[in-house]
């Protein structure tokens, strides 16, 4: 793992997640597992902006709250990635990069926004497809998740990404970023997916289609063919109905589950100085979603 920015490794670690909606997320039970097997007193707490009745405008109030308290870090998570930039001190590469941040570490009276989304979605498409072409690949998704991902893809050496969006505006304005940052590679705002899919090698999905409160599919099954992989970043259900159209096709896959690990892994690294154990983090995520708890693409 990278060892930029690590911390001292600690005997306590307080941390926590600032975001909307998430008090299903299985962020605590993977951080304080984890910290359980370095001997650590961990605590994650959930700074849940719905259920305190705040916004994104109340951000300072929680991170100096959380400082004061002594927390080592935070997670930060939907709608908070891009607004908390401008209340931290420095921003690691990959932040500074994605112009988002998920993961906030607390030392010497100073705030370091991280971004490990990216980082956890290239270790999982490694892991998962090992020998994928990256000639050309379609990622449907272009808002804070997606623009992770697309940089990820881009490191790993995707020769050509194309995105699409709802919103096109926006996938067109990511694509002109990472063109900035990858001009030897091409990047694209697509409009037909049909016939972008038939020359693509790949597919890569970063929306909440999938989800059980957005069930279905985000493209036709019959649109994916056996010589496509497909990389999905959902990870409730565990096998998304693309995924399970994409086996019956044929196709290559690696479900979410990989990223929300590995980020998580990467957040729990910086904040407590200590390597963990890939191996046992998936093996208790695998065992916490048998019995799903959450809804969400996010940490």
């Amino acid at each position: 793992m990278p060892t930029a920015f690590l911390p001292t490794p600690k005997r306590r670690l307080l941390t926590g997640l600032i975001g909307s909606g998430i008090q299903k997320s299985l962020s605590p039970a993977l951080h304080e597992g984890e910290g359980d097997a370095h001997g650590l007193r961990c605590q994650y707490r959930l700074m849940d902006l719905h259920e305190l009745a705040m916004t994104p405008e109340d951000l300072p109030t929680l991170l100096e709250a959380a400082q004061l308290a002594g927390f080592n870090g935070v997670n930060i998570t939907h709608p908070c990635k891009q607004r908390v930039i401008e209340y931290l001190d420095a921003l690691s590469p990959e932040a500074q990069a994605l112009g988002a941040v998920n993961t906030v570490v607390f030392e010497s009276g100073k705030r370091t926004g991280h971004n490990t989304d990216g980082w956890g979605f290239a270790q999982g498409f490694r892991h998962g497809l090992p020998t994928a072409d990256l000639t050309h690949a379609v990622q449907l998704g272009a808002g804070g998740a997606g623009a992770a991902v697309a940089h990820a893809a881009l490191n790993l050496g995707m020769q050509r990404l194309s995105l699409f969006d709802q919103d096109h505006d926006r996938a067109q304005a990511l694509a002109q970023r990472l063109q900035g940052q990858f001009p030897d590679q091409q990047i694209d705002a697509g409009h037909h997916l049909e016939t972008t899919m038939q020359s693509a090698s790949g597919l890569i999905h970063a929306t909440p289609t999938g989800m059980a409160a957005h069930p279905g599919l985000p493209l036709p099954a019959e649109w994916l063919r056996p010589d496509h992989w497909v990389a999905e970043v959902v990870y409730v259900p565990l096998e998304t109905e693309l995924l399970r159209a994409a086996r019956a096709q044929g196709c290559a896959t690696v479900h979410g589950g990989f990223m929300a690990v590995y980020q998580a892994a990467r957040a729990f690294e910086l904040f407590s100085g200590c390597a963990p154990d890939l191996g046992r983090m998936l093996a208790h995520f695998e065992q916490l979603i048998a019995a799903p708890q959450t809804e969400s693409t996010h940490a």
